[in-house]
Formats: C-alpha cells, structure tokens, sequence
C-alpha cells in the first residue's frame, strides 16, 4: 500500500480553510450583499484579484517547500482552471435555458460553488485513500481521462441541453416546482405550499454538472501529484475564481470555438501520463509546457477564426441594441 506525503502540516490546512472561508464571507456579506448585475469590469477586477491570490500562494508554496511541489501546483492549477472553463459553456446554457436573470446569476454561482467546495474536498480525500490502498486505480483513471478527451473532442460540437436531462426530469417530478420567480428566493410559498423556484433548478443544475466535471479534472490532477494538500489548495484557488470567469466569458463562449479541442489534448495527455507513471516519468516542467501550450494554442486559433467569421446573428443583435440604447 502506498503513502503520499503532504506538504500540508495542520496548522497550513486550518489556516487555507479559514482564508477560503474569509473571503467567502466577504464576497457574499460586503460585495454582493444585495444582488446586481455583474458587469465586465467588476468580473475583470475579481478575475484579477483571485489569479492573483493564487499566484502569490504558489510563491509562497515555491519558496516554503521547494521547486518540485511549486511546480506542481502551478500546473494543477492550469488543469483544473482550464478544464473549469468548460463549466462556464454549461452555465450559460442552464441561465438561458431556465431563463436566469442577470440580477440573481451570480447568487445561483455563489450558493452552487459553495457546495462544490464541499463536494470536491470529499472526492479529494476520497481518490487520495483509494490510491494509497488500490494503487491499480491509477491505470483506471488514467484510462477513463483519455476516454473521457477522446469523447469530448468528438463531440466538441455538440450541443448541451442540461435542462431536459435526467436529474432536471426527476428533479421536477420529486420536488413541487414553479415557473414563477420571488426574486432572489429558492422557494417561494403559493396558495399555502412551498415551491422551488427556477433559481432553485438552476442551482441543481450547476451543483450537478460541477460533480460530472470533477470527476474528469480530480483524476487529472492526480496525474501532476497525489500530495492531498497541493491538490485541494489547486482545486479550490481554480473554483473559487469559477464566478468572475463567468461573468467575464459568458458573453464571448462562441468566440471560444477550438476550446475544447484543447481540452480534449490535455485531457488525453495527463490520462496517458497516468496510465504510465510507473513506465515513463514526465517531469513537472514539461507537463506545464505542454499543457500551457495545447492551451495556448487552442486559444489562439479560435481567436484568429473568430476574428475571421462573420458575426452571428446573436452578436448582431447586441450591436443593434447598442447603438440604439447610445
């Protein structure tokens, strides 16, 4: 059976969860206190703020414990920032499916992220047991993620309806539900019963299709590390910065067209790197590059084609609406 050593001492576990919590305190009870529509700019200032808060822990992991375990958060925090990209294609799918106002989005996020933290650290502390005990799971995981890449690059183009899947069907027969809103309530009280909102719904989806992602980006950090605490510090620092991405991407998901192309290749790459851990060793630098550069490079590529196709009809009619609002 196999043990893994953590960098992570009690005292540097307890003092992450009170930050995590801090701040979390601070967006929902000082910034966001009453709700508003998340503009471009305040998305742009908390994007900056939590890449930042993320690059300076990496430092401090760089300098506290070493070159190596640096390395190794930088790079799974490219993963799963990256593969937590794919959750924003969905999220904007689910709000405009259920038609979420801009007003109330970013509670559904808030409230629907918070139980991803939980829900994460759970499947963490769980995969890192199992690995310990079964260590042939490791070639389990790795052959789920190249799977998992190749599916996700054959259906790139595919489009999501979450709202007519399995969970929302049951969902609306099981819970007593309304298509009327009480502004940012769950639930709202109707001829003496209470009923789920769509704001409700909404969060069952975006709890939902965080769990189907995690279930992809866990396994492909373990192939980075398998050190508990660098893999929850890079989970967590990604998801809590998953809010400001959103609302700083969602009007431009369609420019994104070769995205998951990308993802699909990193997904592929880490699954094989997995598989034979045990047969090659693929150092921490060279992960990062070729993941920073599949990234890249898909990046890059969907903004030269966006650049180059003619508008949609969706960017039409903002452009419309703008210049007759000016």
């Amino acid at each position: 059976m196999e043990t893994f050593e953590s960098v992570g001492s009690p005292a540097l576990w307890g003092g992450f969860i009170a930050f995590v919590i801090a701040m979390l305190a601070l967006d929902l009870g000082v910034f966001h206190r009453k709700a508003h529509v998340v503009k471009f700019k305040e998305a742009l200032g908390w994007s900056v703020v939590w890449i930042s808060m993320a690059l300076l822990f990496n430092v401090g992991v760089w300098w506290k414990f070493g070159a190596e375990p640096g390395m190794q958060f930088l790079t799974g925090y490219l993963i799963e920032k990256s593969l937590s990209v794919d959750n924003i294609f969905v999220f904007v799918v689910i709000f405009s499916a259920l038609r979420i106002p801009a007003l109330y989005q970013h509670r559904v996020l808030f409230w629907g992220i918070l139980s991803a933290l939980v829900l994460r650290a759970i499947m963490i502390f769980a995969g890192v047991a199992m690995l310990e005990r079964f260590h042939w799971l490791i070639y389990v995981f790795g052959g789920f993620l190249i799977l998992t890449g190749v599916k996700l690059f054959l259906q790139r183009n595919k489009d999501e309806h979450p709202e007519d899947g399995w969970m929302m069907r049951f969902a609306r027969r099981s819970i007593p539900s309304t298509n009327t809103f009480d502004g940012h309530h769950f639930f709202t009280k109707e001829n003496g019963r209470w009923l789920a909102t769509p704001l409700f719904m909404a969060l069952l989806l975006v709890e939902a299709s965080d769990v189907i992602f995690a279930l992809d980006s866990i396994p492909a950090i373990f192939a980075v590390t398998r050190d508990p605490f660098i893999v929850f510090t890079s989970n967590i620092f990604a998801i809590l910065g998953l809010r400001s991405m959103f609302f700083l991407l969602a009007g431009a998901v369609e420019k994104f067209s070769y995205l998951k192309v990308g993802l699909s290749g990193v997904l592929v790459f880490v699954g094989a790197k997995m598989a034979l851990v045990d047969f090659v060793k693929i150092p921490p630098a060279l992960s990062l590059v070729v993941i920073a550069a599949m990234l890249g490079a898909s990046i890059v590529a969907s903004l030269i084609k966006s650049r180059k196709a003619p508008p949609s009809q969706e960017a039409l009619k903002r452009e419309l609406t703008e210049a007759s609002e000016a």
